[in-house]
């Protein structure tokens, strides 16, 4: 048994038992710090009232934390070893400072995001997004944290890899080209207001038309209405153009902008029994004894026949629809009366007409309200218009070339 002692009391047996020894124990602390300090750590935040802590939890902060606890026992336990070689220890020593660092540098790049659920979470602090200005301080916090690993672990001083970046610059410029554009196109965002979070903007170049659902460093996240995500580089919002409706639910009205196109030949004058007619219509009682008195007051003093259309004014019946159209607008309870425009304008004729345009906003921005108020107008206009004697144009239909045909 000499030779069994002689092998266990030798110095490189030793120092192996002990570093196995070592290892083991790390193993067993990471394995009772995982399954009984964080479940413990889960069960307390569970339990919490407070909201911060769900925060950490999310972005793993406490795990992160946790694991630098099996590492600090490698650090430190590796120096109470006996009989453990000097460059053995300033070995596991470095390598477990350098996990120290990895996880520290985790746990506080963890914790800046958390930082940024706590305070997004706040409705007052959701138009001024901070995750851009984080995500800088993040990345700064890495390249810290890999020099100072480097250096631990190649045992030289920090100041050597920094002055070895200074030469690097163009290097490293090319590299973190994005990032550099983006974090100064995230200054001029936040600076100007030009995009928050909730906000709808339409990007045609990148097919993004919906509501921003993030505003991060390098990347703006667009829900688009089909539910898909359309991710747009953040410097390219400062550098391409972008429409951003923001204003429009401010305002607290949505345009209208639509035509109806009326035949050319089915413009005509109006009869006296037309006139009589119309002037018994509610929204048109006003308008048609007015123009009256200001017809006969003109042709009272023009001379020639008055039998004749081309010496005389004379109503029309375009003109009378398009003064019914806008009363009937103004009328409405769904379209705003004061301070946005409101008219019915016709445009230029051309081939398929002459349009008639209703320009006005509704009293809601919501989508489906808006769009059925915009429907319900134009199936009164397109109803109502064959009672001023007016065709709406249509391109000729199967139905329509086959009744020609039948006659």
């Amino acid at each position: 048994m000499e030779w069994a002692r002689a092998i266990w009391e030798h110095p490189a047996a030793v120092q192996a038992a002990g570093l196995a020894g070592l290892a083991l124990g790390v193993l067993a602390l990471h394995l009772l710090t995982r399954r009984v300090l964080v479940r413990w750590i889960e069960r307390l935040v569970e339990g919490s009232a407070a909201e911060w802590d769900d925060a950490l939890q999310e972005e793993e902060v406490f795990d992160r934390v946790v694991a630098m606890v099996p590492a600090l026992l490698a650090w430190y336990g590796v120096r109470l070893l006996p009989g453990v070689e000097e460059g053995v220890e300033t070995v596991v020593s470095r390598v477990a400072l350098s996990v120290i660092l990895l996880f520290g540098c985790r746990a506080v790049i963890a914790f800046l995001g958390a930082a940024n659920e706590i305070y997004t979470r706040r409705p007052e602090n959701r138009d001024r997004p901070i995750k851009g200005y984080l995500q800088v301080v993040q990345i700064a916090i890495g390249i810290v944290a890999a020099v100072l690993i480097l250096a631990i672990l190649l045992d030289r001083s920090p100041v050597i890899f920094l002055s070895g970046l200074g030469a690097m610059t163009a290097v490293l410029l090319l590299i973190f080209r994005d990032t550099i554009l983006s974090l100064v196109a995230s200054v001029q965002i936040s600076g100007h207001d030009l995009v928050r979070v909730g906000d709808w903007i339409e990007m045609s170049q990148f097919g993004a038309d919906g509501d921003v659902i993030d505003v991060a460093l390098h990347t703006v996240k667009v829900q688009n209405w089909d539910k898909t995500i359309t991710t747009i580089p953040t410097h390219r919002l400062i550098s391409d153009p972008f429409r951003n409706w923001r204003y429009m639910s401010l305002a607290g009205g949505r345009r209208i902008k639509r035509a109806l196109h009326v035949e050319t030949s089915s413009v005509r004058f109006l009869d006296e029994e037309e006139m009589e007619r119309f002037g018994q219509y509610a929204l048109l009682r006003d308008y048609v004894a007015r123009k009256r008195e200001e017809i006969e007051a003109h042709n009272a003093n023009i001379p020639g026949d008055p039998g004749i259309n081309a010496n005389i004014r004379r109503l029309t019946d375009l003109g009378t629809f398009r003064a019914y159209a806008e009363q009937y607008l103004r009328t409405h309870p769904k379209i705003h009366h004061e301070g946005m425009t409101l008219m019915v304008r016709q445009r230029e004729a051309g081939p398929t007409g002459i349009p008639i345009e209703v320009y006005c906003f509704t009293t809601t921005t919501a989508w489906t309200e808006y769009e059925a108020i915009a429907a319900d107008l134009f199936d009164h206009l397109f109803a109502i218009a064959p009672d001023f004697g007016l065709r709406i144009f249509q391109s000729p239909s199967g139905e329509d070339v086959r009744a020609l045909a039948a006659e």
